[in-house]
């Protein structure tokens, strides 16, 4: 018996062929690809002037980069908040536990899309997106 692990399948994935979800804060949700046990990679896309929900997450934590479009991100951790600038090549960290919520420029040169991972794999459960306040007003869907 062998202890190397069992490797997983090659998988491809195109964001345009990709199902089209709603996330819990509101964002649009395309998933890719799941490493079992290991993470999820999706693209999240915000209309102009959309503003996602605040929420935080029970279970998994997310790595971000924006692929187009700009925004902001605001962050909430123990004590202590900020708000980020989103742009293009912008990476950022939503570690676990962590009240966030974005917002696309309403006068930018179109949609705010994110390329995310997700640590461990998004487990599709009603309860891992926890309602947080958020400085701003929700517009999404």
């Amino acid at each position: 018996m062998s202890d190397q692990p069992v490797p997983h399948p090659f998988e491809t994935a195109e964001v345009d062929d990709a199902p089209v979800v709603t996330a819990p804060d509101g964002a649009e949700v395309r998933p890719l690809l799941v490493l079992d046990g290991q993470g999820s990679l999706a693209v999240f896309v915000l209309a102009p002037g959309q503003v996602s929900r605040a929420v935080s997450h029970a279970t998994v934590q997310e790595l971000w980069q924006v692929t187009t479009g700009s925004g902001e991100l605001w962050r909430r951790q123990d004590g202590r908040k900020e708000t980020v600038r989103l742009v293009p090549g912008t990476a950022v960290s939503i570690p676990l536990g962590t009240a966030f919520q974005f917002r696309a420029d309403a006068d930018g040169d179109g949609p705010l899309r994110i390329t995310a991972v997700t640590m461990p794999p998004w487990p599709g459960t009603d309860t891992e997106a926890r309602p947080e306040d958020g400085p701003w007003k929700a517009t999404g869907r």
